[in-house]
This record gives C-alpha cells, sequence and structure tokens, in this order.
C-alpha cells in the first residue's frame, strides 16, 4: 500500500498569505484534508501533518513526514502576488527537478489545468526547508493565489474538483510508479482525444479519480489505481450500473 503524508502548509500563529480577511492556512487545512479523504478512498495509507489550526514550523513538518517514511510528501499552499490580480494559476514546487516528485507535480498541474487553471509550470526551489529536508520525494502544491479574483472563483466554487485533481494526479503517478503494479477500471479508449475529455468530465464530475492516459494514438479513459484486485472489482461494479462500459487492466 502506498503511503503519502499529505501537509497543509502554515497554521497557528503564522496565517501565511492574507487578502480580504481570507487566510492561507485554512484554505491550505480543508483542502489538504479532502485530497487526503479521496485518497484515502482509493486505498492510499495517508498521514497528516495537521488536522487542526497549529503551528509548525517547515522542519518539523519535514520531521514528522520522514518519521513516518512515506512514498511522497505532498505540501498544500496557496500562492500570492504583491498586487491583487497580478497573477493566477497553479504551480507546484520541488527541490529539484529529477525523479518521481516531478512527474507526480507535472500531473498535479496537468489535472488542476483542466479546470481552469492557467498551468505556471514546476519550479526548483532548494532552499524551501520541508523540501530540502524531507527524506522521500516531497512537493509543495500552489493552489490557485489567494489574491486572484480568477482563482478563488475556481477554488470555491469547484472546490471537490479541485481536491478530485490534486488526488488524480497522485494516483496517476502511483500507478506508473517503479514497477508497481496497480489495477484500473478502464471505461473508454478513443482516437479522438475530445471524445476522451467528454468522458473524463462527466467521471469526475460524478466524483470518480478518473484521468486520460495516452497511448500510441489511443486515449484510454481510466479510473483509480488500486494494489488490491478485489478494490478495483468493486469500482468497476459501482461504473458499470452508472451504464459505464468496464473492463479490468494492470499497468
Amino acid at each position: 500500500m502506498a503511503k503519502i503524508v499529505i501537509d497543509a502548509g502554515h497554521g497557528g500563529r503564522d496565517p501565511g498569505a492574507v487578502h480580504d480577511g481570507r487566510q492561507e492556512k485554512e484554505d491550505n487545512l480543508r483542502l489538504a484534508m479532502e485530497v487526503g479523504r479521496r485518497l484515502a478512498d482509493q486505498g492510499v495509507d495517508v498521514v497528516y501533518t495537521r488536522t487542526g489550526d497549529i503551528y509548525q514550523t517547515p522542519l518539523e513538518k519535514a520531521r514528522i513526514s520522514n518519521e513516518e517514511n512515506p512514498d511522497f510528501l505532498v505540501s498544500i499552499h496557496r500562492n500570492s502576488s504583491p498586487r491583487d490580480n497580478q497573477y493566477s494559476g497553479v504551480e507546484t514546487l520541488v527541490y529539484n527537478l529529477s525523479g518521481e516528485k516531478v512527474e507526480m507535480a507535472e500531473n498535479i498541474n496537468r489535472e488542476l489545468e483542466r479546470l481552469g487553471f492557467k498551468n505556471l509550470g514546476v519550479e526548483e526551489r532548494p532552499d524551501l526547508i520541508i523540501l530540502r529536508r524531507s527524506s522521500a520525494p516531497a512537493l509543495l502544491v500552489e493552489a490557485g493565489f489567494l489574491n486572484s479574483d480568477q482563482d478563488n472563483e475556481i477554488f470555491d466554487s469547484r472546490f471537490g474538483e479541485v481536491a478530485q485533481a490534486i488526488a488524480d494526479g497522485i494516483l496517476l503517478t502511483l500507478g506508473e510508479n517503479g514497477g508497481q503494479e496497480y489495477y484500473r477500471v478502464q471505461t473508454g479508449a478513443f482516437r479522438n482525444p475530445e471524445y476522451a475529455q467528454d468522458m473524463l468530465y462527466r467521471l469526475t464530475q460524478q466524483g470518480y479519480p478518473a484521468f486520460v492516459v495516452q497511448d500510441g494514438d489511443l486515449y484510454k479513459v481510466q479510473v483509480g489505481a488500486f494494489e488490491v484486485l478485489d478494490n478495483a472489482i468493486k469500482m468497476e461494479a459501482v461504473l458499470r450500473r452508472q451504464g459505464y462500459p468496464t473492463y479490468l487492466v494492470k499497468e
């Protein structure tokens, strides 16, 4: 079973960015808990650095993660710019531009981009303590700018989809990770990418952890990344009752 440590950035006496009474630490915690819940629903072992409004230094957060020996550490944040509505978009920060953490960062950014966020890419930040002191591959997700009206509209009106997009980026990476085989439920394979995107939209609207995998000239729509076959079978049964043509794949 994969283990992920989810960190809600800031907390306690450290509010993070503040805009019109809105505090980053609160957005971070709410999103971190929801991402974790959705990962746990897919069989991932989730550990949180905090579940309440407490202060922790970045070093303490890294230490909590290191004690758990996870596969990845994912820290959830919101960005901020010097002037309101100066910038918008999502980006993910990593210690360096190598390894599986970059793949996960790209997957998360791409899933969030599907919701309407501008994709600002993956940035190398070796100065950040939580990234530098983590023994596991670590990434820091900036889920939009706290002082961007455009980003806040997406964050608030599509909050569940934002959480699902981050979870999907993580699950997609776990499904491709290091030779570990996972069971997925495939609901379609299309030569036209628009058909795949239409099915992806329907599935995500219904709350399923769906994503598209390109295989040659085919765009395959798949759901989940299950280590346990029985869990994949249960998901297949649910999707089949919803009218989707399904079959199990192992990758």
